[in-house]
């Protein structure tokens, strides 16, 4: 199954790691609070949320970053963020279009 979160109506201040976690919260039908260890595996496992969360960021200059994706598992999940903020979630066995 897949799950895509769009940033466009975000919250100011919520990060794309949050995003992430939320996004597989979803897929677990849990809060995204209720994700962590021991239960659940940690985002900081796997990647660096502050990497994450800096790398599609406006620079301090002003000007946008390149367009681009990360991609990376996490809690049996494959998960796909996307330069525009677009997270996408899906099973580890599943296909992301």
């Amino acid at each position: 199954m897949l799950l895509s979160v769009d940033r466009s109506d975000a919250t100011v201040g919520q990060s794309i790691s949050f995003d992430v976690i939320a996004a597989v919260a979803e897929q677990e039908g849990v809060d995204p609070m209720e994700l962590e260890p021991p239960e659940y595996e940690a985002l900081y496992d796997v990647v660096n949320p502050e990497a994450l969360d800096s790398l599609f960021e406006m620079r301090s200059n002003g000007q946008e970053r390149p367009t681009g994706r990360v991609e990376f598992p996490f809690c049996g999940y494959h998960v796909v963020v996307r330069s525009d903020g677009e997270v996408e979630v899906a099973d580890l066995d599943g296909d992301l279009e």
